[in-house]
């Protein structure tokens, strides 16, 4: 079963997935790669659990308790999502770098990146382009750099990759 909520952000609505007992997508309206999500509204722990998580996120705190994550894709996606938990927060890294550590192409982890299932608590966002430009995200270049600019302002910040903890 299929069970969702929306709620409001600072950057616009956000539709939660659960399959009851973790989340498993997190999405901007209007994002690329949104499922067609046909799902029941409830009220459910992980649902407040991230909510709390979203408003500490958006006043400006580093959260450091996230709800419970189901993450399906394939092997290689969930390799890619993996390695963005990695990405401390206030820092990013590019895609060519991320890349690298997974020994992959930049094209392949943009894919995965793109198709992240749960925005900002998996930090697709804090993937730029190798030159420091902000290039893709699903949820919109202009969410994107009101992210990072929140991040930057209340956390340390690092050129492309520079503390990128390699991946398992």
């Amino acid at each position: 079963m299929i069970l969702t909520q929306h709620c409001e952000s600072p950057l616009g609505g956000i539709t939660l997935v659960s399959d009851g007992e973790a989340l498993t997508g997190l999405y901007f309206d209007g994002q690329k790669h949104m499922p067609a999500i046909e799902g029941t509204e409830a009220e459910l722990a992980v649902f407040e659990t991230t909510r709390r998580w979203l408003a500490a996120y958006f006043a400006g705190e580093r959260p450091d308790d996230p709800p419970k994550l189901a993450l399906s894709g394939t092997p290689f996606r969930k390799r890619v999502w993996e390695a963005l938990l990695r990405i401390p927060y206030g820092e990013t890294v590019s895609y060519a770098a991320l890349a690298k550590t997974l020994r992959s192409s930049a094209r392949a982890v943009g894919g995965a990146v793109g198709r992240n299932p749960v925005a900002l608590i998996v930090p697709c966002h804090r993937v730029i382009g190798k030159n420091g430009a902000l290039t893709g995200y699903a949820g919109g270049l202009a969410r994107k750099e009101s992210l990072l600019a929140l991040e930057q302002k209340n956390g340390p910040s690092s050129e492309a990759g520079a503390n990128m903890g390699q991946p398992a």
